[in-house]
């Protein structure tokens, strides 16, 4: 005790004469063991002042000279509260230390303020929305959300902030003071905090882990984002469909599902869009810039997420999988729309005729039938589609490709889908019933065609005399009455046809002469 007494003594007689000796006059090397008593006199204008603020006032108007702290100590200060602050540090005064993390503090207000962090205290609570805060700063800093108070403005582009230090970020766009080199990629930042963030893309270092998964992250602000899958606290909601969100960012971009608000616009062909990420994936199409390569095939992507889900075709991973059927994938939104199947939810319907889609992807192209739109062409013949996928699988009519091979008659097909359809005629499968006459077919598409006997439903009308039909192709049969088209000729004897059925069953009159 006494030892400890004395060591505390013996510090604080060497923090006194290191602040003498900092404080005294250079002129006449005078001492004076009380700072009270010091006539602080600067150098360079021979002015006498009597109390420490009046000359720190001074020498910050006039002069660069900065108080050194300790001989050993090449800090220098132009406050002297900070001086001493800086002694107290360098002498091993640390007054308050805290006991969860050892962890010492010059003040027992921020020794306060740290241990809330451990204590998880947030006694600053937000009366518009119930958030809680360590620091009232922080809470006044929030408020100004609710307030729509923006008090920092960009001189350069008149933009607003509700903080400095964003305000202080968004500066560096316009003054492009970036001074933080990646020496792997030569990409420059004006943050070191992002400059350190960006180098773990190339170290690979991932130090924030989820105890619930032991998933890994770059960045704390996505483990905290991460957590919310596991606690499924939703606290954004929609007021228009009462749609829950783990965060603020994605309920803003699902409003503008309901606002039709687009305001990321594109340069080059005005093409608007809803959300900034997008904006950007589309500006690689008129760039044509595939940054990212992969090792396996040299296939090239605009987007590092595309190149990712296309490495899982050469490892196999399929890390999403489905807690109902224990089905996996290897994309996130494939798991998305196979969940859709257990739950039945279609959100997204189509005001015309009130049919209703899992995805807004299927909407959209669904519309097209409504509005006629066709904007998918092809080079060979001018044939237009509603959708890529179908100018795909079309183009293979030119190129003749057929990849997909049945194994019990090598029969080939251009698509997967159609190889799988085909199969069932040898595994007798069919798996689409009817559930009024238990009727089952081989494709869902006849099924839907089906379902229409019991409904009595004809959704295809001509507009020639408003005859209706539950089929298009008998639609497009009927219209050929009103037309005159007869697209089917016999090679025997070149009569013409309106229906294929009918030029199957002349030609047996051939056939039997």
């Amino acid at each position: 005790m006494r030892k400890n007494v004395r060591q505390k003594r013996e510090l604080k007689e060497e923090q006194k004469k290191c602040i003498k000796e900092t404080l005294s006059t250079s002129e006449c090397g005078k001492d004076f063991s009380r700072k009270e008593e010091l006539v602080y006199t600067s150098k360079e204008y021979g002015n006498s002042f009597t109390n420490g603020e009046n000359i720190t006032k001074h020498q910050k108007n006039n002069t660069d000279e900065r108080l050194s702290s300790y001989p050993d100590c090449d800090k220098s200060f132009n406050q002297k509260e900070n001086f001493i602050r800086n002694a107290k540090f360098y002498l091993g005064e640390r007054l308050v230390s805290s006991t969860e993390c050892d962890k010492s503090f010059t003040a027992t207000g921020k020794l306060t303020i740290h241990q809330r962090i451990h204590s998880g205290l947030k006694r600053f609570l937000c009366t518009d929305c119930g958030k809680s805060f360590r620091l009232k700063n922080n809470m006044l800093m929030h408020q100004r959300i609710h307030t729509r108070v923006k008090p920092f403005a960009c001189s350069e582009c008149d933009k607003c902030f509700t903080d400095r230090g964003t305000f202080q970020r968004h500066c560096r766009i316009h003054t492009v003071q970036k001074p933080f080199h990646c020496t792997e990629c030569n990409k420059s930042f004006s943050l070191k905090a992002t400059f350190t963030i960006h180098q773990r893309i190339h170290t690979g270092m991932k130090p924030f882990n989820c105890a619930e998964c032991n998933k890994s992250f770059t960045q704390k602000a996505r483990l905290t984002r991460h957590q919310k899958v596991h606690t499924r606290i939703k606290p954004f909601n929609c007021t228009e469909c009462n749609k829950s969100f783990t965060h603020k960012t994605s309920l803003t971009i699902h409003q503008s599902i309901h606002t039709g608000m687009k305001p990321f616009n594109c340069t080059e062909c005005n093409k608007s869009f809803s959300r900034k990420t997008n904006l950007k994936i589309h500006q690689s199409i008129h760039t044509g810039m595939k940054p990212f390569n992969c090792t396996e095939c040299n296939k090239s992507f605009r987007h590092k997420a595309t190149l990712t889900i296309h490495q899982s075709i050469h490892t196999g991973m399929k890390p999403f999988n489905c807690t109902v059927c224990n089905k996996s994938f290897s994309r996130k939104t494939n798991l998305t729309i196979h969940q859709s199947i257990h739950t039945g939810m279609k959100p997204f319907n189509c005001t015309e005729c009130n049919k209703s889609f899992r995805h807004k992807a299927t909407l959209t192209i669904h519309h097209r039938i409504h509005t006629g739109m066709k904007p998918f062409n092809c080079t060979e013949c001018n044939k237009s589609f509603t959708d890529k996928t179908s100018l795909t699988v079309h183009q293979k009519v030119h190129t003749g490709v057929k990849p997909f091979n049945c194994i019990e008659c090598n029969k080939s097909f251009s698509q997967k889908a159609s190889l799988t359809m085909h199969q069932r005629i040898h595994t007798g499968m069919k798996p689409f019933n009817c559930t009024e006459c238990n009727k089952s077919f081989s494709r869902k598409g006849n099924l839907t065609v089906h379902h229409r006997i019991h409904t009595g439903m004809k959704p295809f009308n001509c507009t020639e005399c408003n005859k209706s039909f539950s089929h298009k192709t008998s639609l497009t049969v009927h219209q050929r009455i009103h037309t005159g088209e007869k697209p089917f000729t016999c090679s025997e004897c070149g009569k013409c046809f309106s229906d294929k059925g009918e030029l199957t069953r002349h030609r047996r009159i051939h056939t039997r002469l």
